[in-house]
């Protein structure tokens, strides 16, 4: 268990606040993440610091993005004897990794709040090209959708997204009871590692969301009606796709090769 005295705050739910506390799981995350003195530690939502502490520790400078005035200063006060710790009290939605990273590569690391972890996840994507890795706590559904393969269920908008531009690595699972106060949902942690340039997709990400938002917006339909109005059947076919499959059939690379292939002028 932790040594932060669990009177010191009671979690909001406007915020999404869920205080992670066992020992055994912060150490498995420190030691996933690796810190070094050498790193460009961001973490989003420190909360009580159980595990800002921790990555001070063994970094000894780190950039905390908390929304919660109530948290900073007694976070700031048990930060000070470890480390250099910056926190910036603002929205993560508003903030600018890359401006954070200053030319160099951030490690972001978080336990996110469940209620906006997807729209956090697509903001650090359209920052990844400043950022070497993130180690995310997460609700395990969300963790399992963004790994899943091609052909079943949980397969959807945020599998081919992020594994276009990301190598995704579930971690470990974190039950409810390793939380203050426990969710009503099991979590995980995840791996999440920029691909480099050469391994990125040619066609612009905002035509491959297009086609990808649309295709799973009514992912029971086949493709020559999901798309109704984004793509023709022939320019489905000419992207080599069958347009009687469905959305959830398509590999990552698929939807990029359609993008592509609606960008050639008619």
């Amino acid at each position: 268990m932790s040594d932060i005295p669990h009177a010191a705050h009671v979690p909001r739910k406007r915020f999404g606040q869920h205080f992670l506390h066992d020992r055994n799981i912060l150490r498995r995350i420190v030691e996933a993440i690796a810190p070094r003195s050498d790193d460009a530690l961001v973490e989003i939502g420190p909360g009580e610091g159980a595990l800002t502490l921790l990555l001070l520790q063994a970094a000894r400078r780190l950039t905390a993005i908390e929304l919660d005035r109530d948290l900073i200063e007694p976070l700031r006060a048990r930060a000070a004897p470890l480390g250099e710790l910056t926190i910036v009290n603002r929205d993560v939605l508003e903030v600018d990794f890359s401006g954070l990273a200053a030319g160099g590569a951030l490690r972001v690391v978080g336990n996110l709040p469940y209620n906006i972890s997807t729209p956090i996840l697509f903001h650090c994507l359209e920052h990844a090209a400043a950022i070497r890795d993130m180690h995310f706590m997460l609700q395990k559904e969300v963790v399992d959708r963004m790994a899943a393969a091609p052909g079943g269920k949980i397969y959807g908008r945020l599998s081919v997204m992020l594994q276009l531009r990301c190598a995704v690595e579930p971690l470990f699972d974190v039950p409810p009871g390793a939380f203050r106060p426990p969710p009503k949902v099991d979590s995980a942690v995840v791996r999440l590692v920029p691909l480099p340039a050469e391994k990125l997709p040619r066609a612009v990400f905002a035509a491959i969301d297009r086609v990808v938002r649309a295709a799973f917006g009514q992912r029971r339909k086949t493709l020559s009606n999901s798309l109704h109005g984004v793509a023709t059947a022939e320019q489905i076919a000419a992207a080599g796709i069958d347009a009687r499959a469905r959305a959830e059939q398509l590999a990552p690379a698929q939807f990029v090769a359609l993008a592509q292939q609606l960008a050639v002028p008619v």
